[in-house]
């Protein structure tokens, strides 16, 4: 049984350092890793990056991290990922990576995502260059998503997980306002996940929103916002092939 951890949101600062710490040393005891799901910072900063990065360093489970809308904030994402990086944590960004965990090969793979909507109440690549545009970026993590997890697949990953900021699914958008849904993700990372497959899906972003809900394809999704979850972190267990029943 592989154990995942996950939380997104954590909105950390230097008025904030150390807090998470403690609740993430106990990780050894309960899970094989940890994912972050992005907004890891407040405004983007490499000062608040430097907090995320001294939380999560020399864990004794590997860190998998998205960056969040938070985390751009300050158009200083290649150093606030640089920050995290030099942690040791695994920052994807329409790429994945592959653990050995258990003797089961676990891949990851990542994307911030974007908005766009939902089926029936989607924006589309038409009209105004800004309208074309704004989709077109949706679509283009969706892509390298898909590419990421297909590549895992094909490297001989047992277990994929499919790891995003923006929701891919309107379910664990529920309790938001229904006027901003089209803000809160798409769904043509969902799209992407059914096409190259996965094991769970993993996002944050959605602040009241809902903990579970699922792709048409039937992957599980987790809405790990720490609001949502209401704790360090929550954990999810994967069956691998090579384990027992």
């Amino acid at each position: 049984m592989i154990r995942v951890a996950a939380v997104g949101d954590i909105h950390l600062g230097p008025g904030s350092a150390g807090t998470l710490r403690p609740a993430f040393d106990t990780l050894r005891d309960c899970a094989d890793l940890l994912l972050l799901a992005g907004d890891l910072t407040r405004h983007g900063t490499p000062d608040e990056a430097r907090v995320v990065a001294a939380e999560v360093a020399d864990l004794d489970v590997p860190v998998v991290a998205v960056l969040g809308n938070h985390d751009y904030q300050s158009d200083q994402e290649e150093s606030v990922a640089a920050e995290l990086t030099a942690a040791g944590v695994h920052v994807l960004e329409g790429t994945g990576v592959a653990l050995g965990i258990d003797g089961t090969r676990v891949g990851v793979a990542g994307t911030k995502g974007f908005c766009g909507g939902f089926a029936g109440r989607s924006g589309s690549e038409f009209g105004e260059p800004e309208m074309k545009a704004f989709i077109r970026y949706t679509r283009t993590c969706a892509e390298g998503l898909e590419k990421a997890l297909s590549e895992l697949r094909e490297d001989g990953a047992e277990l994929r997980i499919a790891l995003t900021h923006f929701s891919p699914v309107p379910d664990t958008l529920a309790g938001e306002p229904l006027e901003i849904y089209p803000f809160l993700g798409s769904y043509l990372l969902a799209e992407a996940m059914d096409g190259a497959g996965a094991d769970l899906a993993v996002h944050g972003h959605a602040h009241a929103g809902t903990e579970h809900g699922m792709t048409a394809g039937g992957i599980r999704v987790r809405n790990v916002a720490m609001p949502v979850i209401g704790g360090a972190f929550a954990i999810y267990h994967l069956r691998g092939p090579a384990q027992p029943g």
